[in-house]
């Protein structure tokens, strides 16, 4: 197939098409004819993920890994994996040894948990999502099943989260190209191994991609109030389940708080339609938050109710009792500016690229001259660009808190889940720019030595 060179066209101008075209964005970058998307988008997934089970693969026969708990797992189950003790002493084989490569590192306590549910503190540090998901499908499993499953729904949810940010940026950018590009680009995220692994962030994208993208349609229904406010709602629904698996699923509850500022000074002109507006962006809000509140409260009732014969814990007390909070700060040294550490400095560096994307991509995308408008509706275009901006606000917000807050490395993967920059770097790679072909250069290398690394049990994975 011949390859053009389309200049980006705001998508003031754009209407969905139908035409082929291939895109080249640089010398050495090419992007597929978008003719057959979902062709090309399942070729890229399916290629992606032999490269990176061929990683996993090739770890195995270099040797043990670093830590071989997940070895244990795989052998005797979760009651092996907690406690040292072997029920087999067999070699794992190949599958066995390959399995045991994803389900290192934290995946032992989403497999733990998924097993026999929380028992220990410390394990409230970890959203609930995936064990939940991984026990309702198994019941009680034998030996291995936890991390079989564990690694089926974490690439399930990796590729059904393709297909949904592709279709987001279908309905608010009008563009088939860039929501191909973009949807490509979320196939090969810097976020790697732990999109593939028995971890949160793939169901985490799923989940908050499908809460953008209902959010997205509400903008659609504007004629038929009852149809978006359902939207609405459902939009926060998927919003408390993305923080059911990820904490940081709460900034999803910035559109909702968007839009009600937005809408408030209408009460006066409009103010049945806006009060229906406005109690449902609160239920959707409220959706938001219960993905983090009822994990609390369930930990309130065990650690705090006295019903478990012990003492209640120093969390119990606090004005805003939180044992994500506690756990985070206790076990895992989590808080303001307690990762400022000269020997921490590599992990800054190392966050850098992606912290730099976020922020850039999150000042420039709201304020840019593409943004989506819609002639024929223009209350349509002002929700879509509302979205937007809210959107670019979270992940800035995002960025500020994993320098302030978080283990700062860990923003290469939990960034995977919001979808603005993966449209910025879309549009530049489109418009010929090269920082765009530094960004995926970067995505690729990161996410290919990051495999390598967590792998192998080693740092900084």
């Amino acid at each position: 197939m011949t390859a053009s060179s389309p200049s980006f066209k705001s998508p003031r101008a754009h209407t969905p098409t139908t035409t082929t075209t291939t895109i080249t964005t640089t010398p050495s970058t090419r992007i597929i004819s978008s003719a057959q998307p979902y062709r090309t988008l399942v070729t890229a997934f399916l290629i992606w993920k032999a490269v990176l089970f061929a990683i996993a693969l090739g770890s195995t026969l270099v040797g043990d890994a670093y830590d071989t708990s997940a070895d244990l797992l795989v052998h005797g189950g979760v009651e092996a994996a907690t406690t040292g003790q072997q029920r087999a002493q067999q070699p794992l084989g190949l599958s066995g040894g390959l399995i045991s490569r994803f389900a290192s590192w934290d995946a032992i306590y989403f497999l733990s948990s998924a097993k026999r549910g929380y028992i220990y503190e410390q394990e409230w540090a970890f959203g609930a999502g995936l064990p939940i998901v991984v026990r309702g499908i198994l019941q009680d499993g034998g030996v291995i099943p936890e991390a079989v499953i564990g690694v089926t729904v974490a690439n399930t949810a990796h590729f059904l989260s393709v297909i949904v940010l592709f279709r987001l940026g279908q309905v608010v950018w009008r563009d088939r190209t860039l929501s191909l590009v973009a949807a490509l680009l979320h196939i090969v995220s810097p976020a790697g191994m732990f999109l593939t692994a028995p971890y949160m962030e793939s169901s985490y994208a799923f989940l908050a991609f499908t809460g953008y993208l209902l959010f997205a349609l509400s903008s659609q229904a504007e004629s038929r109030a009852l149809a978006r406010d359902v939207y609405l709602v459902l939009a926060g629904i998927f919003f408390g389940l993305a923080t059911a698996f990820r904490s940081n699923g709460i900034l999803n509850g910035i559109p909702f708080a968007w839009e009600v500022l937005r809408h408030l000074p209408n009460l006066l002109h409009k103010p049945f339609d806006t009060i229906r507006r406005l109690v449902a962006l609160g239920i959707g809000g409220i959706c938001v938050a219960l993905g983090s509140i009822i994990p609390q409260a369930i930990a309130y009732g065990q650690f705090c109710s006295g019903a478990s014969g012990v003492d209640p814990r120093p969390w119990c007390e606090a004005y805003l009792p939180s044992i994500f909070t506690f756990v985070q700060e206790h076990y895992w040294n989590v808080g303001f500016l307690r990762y400022w550490t000269i020997s921490n400095l590599p992990l800054f560096l190392l966050a850098t690229p992606m912290l730099a994307i976020l922020v850039r991509s999150g000042v420039e995308q709201p304020t840019s001259a593409r943004q989506p408008v819609i002639a024929a509706k223009p209350v349509e275009s002002a929700q879509l660009t509302s979205l937007v901006q809210s959107a670019a606000a979270a992940q800035v917000v995002l960025a500020v808190l994993a320098v302030a807050m978080y283990h700062v490395q860990i923003i290469t993967r939990i960034s995977s889940g919001y979808p603005l920059w993966y449209w910025w770097v879309a549009g530049s790679l489109i418009r010929g720019e090269k920082v765009g072909g530094y960004i995926v250069k970067f995505m690729v290398l990161y996410a290919l030595i990051q495999g390598v690394l967590f792998t192998s049990f080693l740092p900084p994975a």
